[in-house]
């Protein structure tokens, strides 16, 4: 078995109507496989339901299989005809996907050209998740909105009686063996005012929850906390996360309260919550930080993931102390965008290709089709002449065998044929969706918000492996079909959708130190920048360029233009040390002549060349001039 190949699974249900109109279950089969073979998928399982109602499919014992397989992970995907035929059920095929979503397992419809291996076809999980999300919130919507309405009118609610209550004919008492023990909670409150201390001197006394558990300190709060305990049975509070496992508070106008017996004086829980409400004051825990850009993708070379540390806004890794500024690797995801998308030219031959061959494909379809209907009318007609007693056994076999023979063979090709259509349009539909979403994330970039930008790192970003000198991002990235030169000229051969896992590399920026001697423009702005905490985006967006000029400027690698020094020293406040470097700068940008620039500056041509050979410094005088100079360029 090869173990490299997506191993994937065919789901089979034709209903007794499709097989009577001729689908057979073993064409659903071979129009599956050829499918597989075109994606290079292997086949290991086969799950037969035909004639099975599509109404609750869920506990066949082959969609039992099919699921358990999907769970060890004997198969990462399922291919079947259309959705209809792997259920008609809608809660059962959103518990479907939802498995499939949950196992990371794709699910493919050949005729609703639905792949969920695909960036296009994941758009059919966010579908399915809507549904459900729908469906959860309709059910929820007409269950919440009883139950104010009977609360109000005094009905009982149903569920189980709070600790220190039981139902009885409909109505909530005080329990004889409960009801002491919550009392007993709220005076030793009062007495320890630790939740820790009350549940430990409940458990050495012997005192159990109702299920048996010993008291904890979330029980305790949960008690404490509860005003049943002072006769208000609080109805219509909470509502689903929608994980079934969380609840949030809804807003107090929507409590609806009952009045039920006490158990203890109200003054008590007021004095109780009192404390309660003071000590979540003075311990209140800081919220969750939001996730940031590229966590979870960021490795060091040596495995060990890196984390942004909440004092130093660098991603660490914790182990060998490697480094790298959030800053800084986003200034080179950025830029390596631009190399996602620079094959635009490629990807449309890739599409117009792709056609070419799609047509080829649907008029041999056709052709295959317009034959066989041929072949069987020949067959019809032999068959009527030898009911007729019109041609002689032994003719009858000699013309219709190899006639028949032909028909099957076509019969068994255009499954094949219609599965390697199937692949092609889904190949184009990934392709044009892929190219649109790509083709604009350079320029658009510093436009996205922080949940956008995310985004784009989740659905195209494999890791982002940090070592000591270089930055490698792994991408799921559009290949030049160039590198796709088929060699096999079997007519069946299709070129796979492009894409594939490469490496963008980038050099990884040496951590310049904060600068001892300020020569340059560069020196000056990265001790300005660094005084007043800035990053690169921030002081590009003041001078308006991009961040790449600031990091060159600040490496020394390029010096400003005039028309940009104004900025800069806009920015900075004042007017950098001017040098000999200065003049000359200014001189060749402006295409002016020595000679010329001495008369500017007020000095002899012999002066102007001493200081630019550094053979001479620079007067106050001819410092002034030149700073005036550039200001008004």
């Amino acid at each position: 078995m090869n173990t490299t190949k997506k191993q994937v699974g065919i789901w089979i249900r034709v209903s007794t109507e499709d097989q009577a109109k001729g689908e057979s279950p073993e064409n659903h089969e071979q129009r599956a496989r050829s499918y597989a073979q075109i994606k290079d998928w292997e086949v290991i399982e086969v799950y037969h339901l035909e004639a099975v109602s599509g109404k609750a499919v869920l506990h066949h014992p082959e969609a039992q299989r099919m699921l358990k397989d999907i769970g060890t992970g004997k198969i990462t995907g399922l291919i079947f005809s259309k959705i209809a035929r792997l259920a008609r059920n809608t809660r059962e095929l959103l518990q479907i996907a939802d498995i499939f979503k949950q196992y990371n397992a794709d699910l493919i419809s050949l005729q609703e050209s639905i792949d969920t291996s695909s960036p296009a076809g994941r758009f059919f999980y966010t579908l399915i998740s809507a549904m459900a999300q729908w469906e959860r919130e309709e059910i929820a919507d007409r269950v919440s909105a009883s139950i104010p309405i009977r609360a109000k009118l005094g009905k009982p609610l149903g569920g189980q009686a709070p600790y220190g209550y039981e139902w009885k004919d409909k109505k909530l008492i005080t329990s004889e063996t409960e009801a002491p023990i919550r009392k007993l909670i709220y005076d030793l409150f009062l007495e320890h005012k630790r939740k820790n201390t009350v549940a430990e001197i409940l458990n050495k006394r012997g005192y159990r929850t109702r299920n048996g558990s010993k008291f904890s300190y979330t029980t305790v709060v949960r008690l404490l906390e509860d005003p049943i305990a002072k006769g208000m049975r609080r109805t219509n509070y909470t509502a689903s996360t929608g994980d079934s496992k969380h609840w949030k508070l809804k807003k107090t106008d929507d409590w609806v309260f009952q009045d039920v017996p006490a158990i203890i004086e109200e003054e008590v829980w007021d004095k109780v919550n009192g404390v309660l409400t003071e000590q979540a004051k003075n311990n209140k825990q800081p919220l969750n930080k939001k996730t940031h850009l590229f966590t979870g993708y960021v490795i060091c070379n040596c495995g060990t993931k890196m984390y942004l540390l909440s004092n130093n806004p660098k991603y660490t890794c914790q182990k060998c102390k490697n480094k790298i500024p959030e800053e800084t690797l986003e200034e080179i995801f950025y830029t390596k965008l631009q190399e996602y998308t620079i094959y635009k030219e490629n990807i449309e031959r890739y599409i117009l290709d792709n056609n070419n061959t799609m047509s080829e494909k649907e008029v041999l379809l056709k052709t295959s089709q317009k034959e066989a209907q041929k072949i069987q009318s020949k067959l019809d007609n032999l068959i009527e002449l030898h009911l007729n007693k019109q041609m002689p056994t032994e003719g009858f076999k000699h013309h219709y065998s190899p006639l028949f023979e032909q028909l099957q063979q076509i019969l068994a090709q255009i499954p094949q044929i219609e599965g390697e259509i199937l692949a092609l349009k889904q190949n184009e539909e990934n392709s044009k969706y892929i190219f649109s979403e790509a083709e604009n994330l350079f320029s658009k970039w510093n436009t996205l918000t922080k949940d956008q930008k995310r985004d784009i790192v989740e659905s195209i970003t494999e890791s982002i492996i940090i070592d000591s000198e270089e930055v490698t991002i792994n991408v799921k990235y559009l290949m030049p079909p160039s590198s796709l030169n088929p060699t096999n000229g079997h007519h069946n051969f299709i070129v796979s959708l492009p894409i594939c896992n490469v490496q963008l590399k980038a050099q990884k920026p040496n951590r310049k130190p904060y600068p001892k001697e300020f020569i340059t423009y560069g020196d000056h702005l990265r001790k300005k920048r660094l005084d007043l905490n800035l990053y690169q985006s921030a002081v590009a967006k003041i001078i308006n360029v991009t961040i790449n000029t600031i990091t060159n400027w600040e490496l020394n690698r390029n010096i400003p233009d005039l028309y940009q020094i104004p900025k800069i020293i806009e920015f900075l406040g004042y007017i950098p040390t001017l040098n000999e470097n200065s003049i000359k700068q200014y001189r060749i940008q402006k295409g002016i002549s020595q000679k010329e620039m001495a008369r500017i500056l007020e000095i002899d041509t012999t002066t102007l060349s001493r200081i630019e050979r550094s053979s001479d410094r620079i007067s106050g005088k001819v410092k002034m001039k030149l700073s005036s100079l550039i200001l008004d360029s």
